[in-house]
C-alpha cells in the first residue's frame, strides 16, 4: 500500500546506498514546494525502491527552508546555500551530496510530472545509458500551456545547439534529467556554469566524452508562477554557449573519462 510505504519512508532513515536520489533546486518556492514534495513522495514511495529526496535551497528569503524542515521527513534533506548563486550551483550541491545509485534532477514546479520517472530510470538501469533527459521536443512528447514567446525562443536556441555545439539532444533545458552516480559525479565536478544553462554544459561534455545519452519524450505543463524570463534567459543561454566553446578551446574541460 502507498501509505504504508510512505510511512516507512517518512519515519525510518535509510541505511546504506539508496537506489535513487531526487534533487530539487529551490529559490523562494514557499508557495509550491510542499505540494511538489507531496507529489514526489506519493509516487516514488509506491515504486518499491529505497530513495532519498534532497531540496537544495539557493538562498531563499521566503521560508522555503523552514517549510521543508518542518515536514519532519526522515529521508528528506535540505542543502542550504549561504546566498543565491544560481540554479546550476544549487543542483550541483545537491547532486554532490546525493548518495543514490541513480540521481534525478527535477524542477520545483513539477512541470514534468514525477510519473515520468520510470521511463527515464529504465534507460539507465535496464539499457545502460549514462544519462537520460526528459524532452519536450522528442517524438511523442506532450507540451501544454506554453506561451508563444517561449516556444519561439526555444526553437531558436535549439537551432543553435544543433548547429553550433552539435549536441544530439534536441531539448537540452527540460528540468528533468537522470544520471548514474558515476556520471553525475564527473559532470557536476567538471561544471563551470552556475546559471540556467548548466545542463547544456553537461550534455556538451557527455557528447564530447562519447557517453550514451537517451532523450525520452515526456509530458510537460507550463506551470503558473514560473520565474523564467524567456528573453533574459535566452541571452544568458547564448552567452553560456560561447563560454562552453571557449572553455573547450582552452582545454579547461577534462578529456574523455
Amino acid at each position: 500500500m502507498t501509505y504504508e510505504n510512505y510511512l516507512r519512508w517518512k519515519t525510518q532513515p535509510l541505511k546504506g546506498e539508496p537506489h535513487l536520489s531526487i534533487v530539487v533546486p529551490a529559490y523562494n518556492e514557499a508557495m509550491r514546494i510542499v505540494p511538489t514534495i507531496g507529489a514526489i513522495a506519493s509516487h516514488v514511495c509506491d515504486l518499491g525502491i529505497d530513495w532519498e529526496l534532497i531540496i537544495t535551497d539557493d538562498g531563499s528569503k521566503d521560508g522555503t527552508v523552514a517549510l521543508c524542515k518542518g515536514l519532519g521527513l526522515a529521508n528528506l534533506r535540505v542543502v542550504e546555500a549561504e546566498r543565491n548563486c544560481g540554479k546550476g550551483s544549487a543542483v550541483r550541491c545537491g547532486m554532490l551530496a546525493a548518495r543514490g545509485r541513480y540521481r534525478l534532477f527535477a524542477d520545483a514546479d513539477n512541470s514534468t510530472p514525477i510519473e515520468e520517472l520510470s521511463r527515464l530510470l529504465a534507460k539507465l538501469a535496464d539499457e545502460g545509458y549514462d544519462v537520460a533527459v526528459g524532452s519536450r521536443a522528442a517524438k511523442g512528447a506532450v507540451e501544454s500551456n506554453r506561451k508563444l514567446l517561449r516556444r519561439i525562443m526555444s526553437g531558436t536556441l535549439r537551432f543553435f545547439v544543433q548547429n553550433v555545439l552539435r549536441i544530439g539532444v534536441r531539448d537540452t533545458q527540460c528540468g528533468f534529467k537522470i544520471y548514474t552516480a558515476a556520471a553525475a559525479a564527473k559532470l557536476y565536478q567538471a561544471q563551470t556554469i552556475n546559471g540556467f544553462s548548466f545542463d547544456l554544459e553537461h550534455l556538451f561534455l557527455a557528447a564530447k566524452w562519447g557517453w550514451r545519452v537517451a532523450e525520452v519524450p515526456v509530458t510537460w505543463v507550463d506551470s503558473p508562477g514560473s520565474k523564467v524570463d524567456a528573453i533574459k534567459e535566452s541571452r544568458r543561454f547564448l552567452k553560456d554557449m560561447a563560454t562552453i566553446l571557449r572553455n573547450n578551446w582552452r582545454g579547461i574541460y577534462p578529456q574523455a573519462v
